[in-house]
This record gives C-alpha cells, sequence and structure tokens, in this order.
C-alpha cells in the first residue's frame, strides 16, 4: 500500500481526513493496520489550538498523535516483529507531504521495528495508554530505576495522566498519593487512594507535588505546600512562561524539577506492570467515535469534562 488515511491539522482549530502517500518501505520497517489512536488533551490539544511553544518541526499542515494501536501486516527482511503481532506505536514519520507531529493518527503506519513494543491481543485499544503511562512512570523513575527522588504525596489533576500517575505508585508498593482535583466530575473513579477538591486540603508539608494539570498558574500555591526542603514536579505540559515568589521558595528551600519525555525503557516498565496485572488500564477510556468523526471527536475531547480519553476507531 502506498497511500493511507490520516488526519490532518490544516491550521489551528481546521482538521479534515485526507488520504496521503506514505514514506517508502524500507527492509528494517513494518507496516501497521491501525485499529485505534487516542487523543492526547495534553500536547495534542495544544497544536489543535495553535498555542504549542516552538517546537523543533512544528508547523501546518501536520497529522498529530503518538497513541496508536493496531496488528502488523507486513514486515521487512531486517525486522524482529512477526506478521500478525499486535503493536502500540508512539508516532511516526509516515506521512509525505505534511509535518508528523507526532504522526500516530492514520489508518496504515510503517515504522521501523524498534520502534514498536508488542502488546497482548487482549489489551485492545486500552494498549493506546502506554504512552502516558510512560510519561508518568518517567516522572518517577528517572533513569529507569524505580527509585524516585521522592515518591509523590501529592498528584494535582484527576485527568488520565493523574488516575495513572497514582495507580502506579501502587503498583511499585509506594503509599497511596493524596490527588487534588476541582471538577466534581473528575473527582469520581479513584481507588486506593482519595481525591479531593484542594479546598478541602488543609496539609502544608508534602514533601513531593506532581503537578499534572498543566496549569502554570498554580506554581505559587504549590509551593506554599511544601514541607523544608520539598520538591514540586512540573509533570504537565505549560504553554505559557512559567515564574513563582522566590521568597516563599527560599523559606523552604524548595526544588523544582521538570519531567521530560519518557525512554523506551520507561515504555517497557510499563508494559510490564500492565501485563503482570499490577497496573490496571481500567475505566480510562469513555469515549470512542469513528474516524468519520474525528471532528467531533476533537471536539468532545477538548471540552467534555467527563471525556478523560477519546478514541478514534480505524477498523472498518
Amino acid at each position: 500500500m502506498t497511500h493511507a488515511q490520516a488526519i490532518v491539522f490544516d491550521a489551528p482549530r481546521t482538521l479534515s481526513v485526507q488520504t496521503l502517500e506514505l514514506k517508502p518501505f524500507e527492509d528494517a520497517d513494518l507496516e501497521v493496520a491501525v485499529s485505534f489512536s487516542g487523543i492526547s488533551t495534553g500536547t495534542e490539544r495544544l497544536l489543535w489550538d495553535g498555542t504549542m511553544p516552538p517546537f523543533p518541526g512544528l508547523g501546518y499542515p501536520l497529522v498529530p498523535g503518538y497513541e496508536t494501536v493496531g496488528t502488523v501486516v507486513r514486515a521487512g527482511p531486517q525486522a524482529t516483529v512477526p506478521l500478525g503481532a499486535h503493536v502500540f506505536i508512539p508516532g511516526s514519520y509516515s506521512f509525505q507531504g505534511v509535518r508528523n507531529i507526532f504522526g500516530g493518527a492514520g489508518s496504515r503506519l510503517i515504522v521501523p521495528h524498534d520502534r514498536v513494543v508488542q502488546v497482548a491481543p487482549e489489551f485492545g485499544p486500552k494498549a493506546v495508554l502506554l504512552a502516558l503511562a510512560a510519561t508518568c512512570y518517567h516522572t518517577v523513575a528517572i533513569g529507569g530505576t524505580r527509585e524516585p527522588m521522592v515518591p509523590p504525596d501529592l498528584i494535582v489533576g484527576h485527568g488520565v495522566m493523574g488516575r495513572l500517575l497514582a495507580r502506579i505508585c501502587l503498583a511499585l508498593g509506594w503509599p497511596a498519593p493524596t490527588v487534588w482535583e476541582t471538577q466534581a466530575v473528575r473527582r469520581e473513579g479513584a481507588t486506593g487512594y482519595p481525591c479531593i477538591h484542594p479546598d478541602e486540603d488543609t496539609r502544608k508539608n508534602y514533601r513531593a507535588i506532581y503537578d499534572v494539570s498543566g496549569d502554570g498558574s498554580l506554581l505559587n500555591g504549590l509551593i506554599s505546600r511544601l514541607a523544608p526542603g520539598g520538591e514540586v514536579v512540573l509533570a504537565g505540559f505549560y504553554k505559557q512562561d512559567l515564574n513563582f515568589a522566590f521568597a516563599p521558595a527560599f523559606m523552604r528551600e524548595a526544588t523544582l524539577r521538570v519531567a521530560a519525555q519518557w525512554k523506551k525503557h520507561d515504555l517497557l516498565a510499563v508494559t510490564a506492570l500492565a501485563e503482570s496485572g499490577a497496573l490496571s488500564l481500567d475505566g480510562l477510556i469513555t469515549h470512542t467515535l469513528k474516524i468519520g468523526q474525528a471532528q467531533q471527536a476533537y471536539e468532545i475531547a477538548f471540552g467534555d469534562p467527563q471525556c478523560l480519553k477519546m478514541m478514534i476507531d480505524w477498523r472498518g
């Protein structure tokens, strides 16, 4: 196959589904028939509304998406992944004539074999959550270790990433963190840890606060909740410049840490946790629409607080 359908952001807030030319197939490549792709409410939202800070390769038109699962339908002679394997693909450079940022929202992808991770077929569409799970794991396991600098005792935000981070803490045997969430509908679904409105919490001695909200305006308030020597980990993606009052941070001798992109070992680690049953991916996908409903899917994903994770179904 030399062409495939893809979701294209022609400009901010302008979407189309187009048939695009695929990159040439090479000896170490796989061709993957996509079953599902997820919509990220973090970085993908910034690409959608045009507020993404300067980013290498950023420009329109672009194919978004880095949460894709499918089946291998062709394998080059140097590829080590077999035909028929179910795989997770964290984006691609499959499509010609557009920018692939992150290039995963298509009906067929051509990717190097070492870019994918094989997943159990029974994961089904839940495997799209592995990218966010790997992002969460990376925040607490820099360098691929299972030992964080300090385990999170407060997580800010109870969307998919906040839930996955809390679940990973429990899966690794760490104490249950407290989770803050301002929207009542999103405080539901916490299992094994408390999820409360920030106004209900009077604690001011947190050792490690992990912010997954992406709201930089919260920084001063979070610093005020730290114990002496405490840490704020910026685990969201922030479109605005961040600033904070120096004196409160100085008095607490606070640490600010930025958690960046996950690495392959993080993805393998969370895949193993999920396959073992220690990490549940259940209850996080709330909406699924067909590719012909792509415009509606993005509007719901970014506008409906009851939508934790929107899935695009490419089958058929």
